[in-house]
């Protein structure tokens, strides 16, 4: 069984590090998270999710960018081959709220200061992470294309977007649309049109929250021990193509980090 995913223009590991976790409430101390993604990394992850909204207070936008960087300049091995997948868009205030801003000028702002806490010459992906209300999809899209273009993101994809933005997105970035990160799970399959039309464009569709979420990942540890990235059997009978069945879906990411995503 293939144990690597198609995200754009690179092969990544099918099991994914979701960031979220290690920078919100609740959040471990900074060495416990370093070890936890040196133990992905070690254990052959080379796709790492996160974003500048992972953070607990307002004055600590992109703490779990900085923290990714941080274990990826202190990991003893070679770190060419991991893709660390970035979000702007989505804001929190520090009051414990969550807020949009998909405003052209926002977006570009915020991509640059990702860059500069993740390091490097450019987002390996960068995806927008939430539609706003406030302004046209199309606006905020643009500017994604815009630092596709200018070179400052290497992929550009969407989050939390529905069947029409996806296709309105592949066009407007021109073919380019490397990934959608929506909520799925066998517990959550109502982005089940969006992962079927990701898959037809031949786009990575990337599940947040693929484990059902913080409370209910946190247990799975303690029931199956420590996981490794090793090839696992297909259930009897017919497997659910959304799922199980990487062969036919090469493009489907499981993202494993059972961050809530919001």
């Amino acid at each position: 069984m293939d144990n690597t995913r198609t995200i754009g223009t690179m092969q990544v590991s099918a099991i994914g590090l979701g960031g979220m976790p290690m920078s919100i409430e609740g959040r471990p101390d900074r060495e416990r998270s370093i070890r936890t993604i040196h133990a992905a990394l070690d254990e052959g992850v080379t796709f790492i999710d996160t974003a500048d909204s992972y953070h607990l207070h307002a004055d600590d936008v992109g703490h779990n960018e900085e923290l990714i960087a941080e274990a990826l300049r202190t990991w003893g091995g070679d770190t060419s081959s991991v893709l660390v997948a970035t979000k702007g868009g989505h804001l929190r205030p520090g009051d414990g709220s969550w807020t949009q801003d998909g405003r052209p000028e926002y977006l570009k702002e915020a991509a640059a200061a990702s860059l500069r806490r993740l390091g490097g010459d450019a987002i390996g992906l960068y995806q927008f992470h939430r539609p706003d209300p406030r302004v046209p999809f199309a606006e905020s899209v643009g500017a994604v294309r815009e630092l596709l273009d200018d070179g400052v993101i290497r992929m550009a994809g969407i989050s939390s977007a529905n069947p029409q933005q996806i296709r309105e997105a592949q066009d407007i970035l021109g073919g380019r649309l490397a990934s959608v990160q929506n909520e799925f799970s066998p517990a959550f399959r109502s982005s089940e049109p969006e992962l079927r039309l990701a898959d037809e464009l031949g786009i990575a569709f990337l599940p947040w929250s693929p484990l059902g979420g913080i409370s209910s990942a946190r247990a799975l540890g303690s029931r199956f021990g420590r996981a490794r990235l090793a090839p696992r059997p297909e259930p009897a009978g017919h497997p659910d193509p959304r799922i199980v069945a990487p062969r036919d879906h090469p493009r489907l990411g499981d993202r494993r980090g059972g961050g809530a995503h919001p």
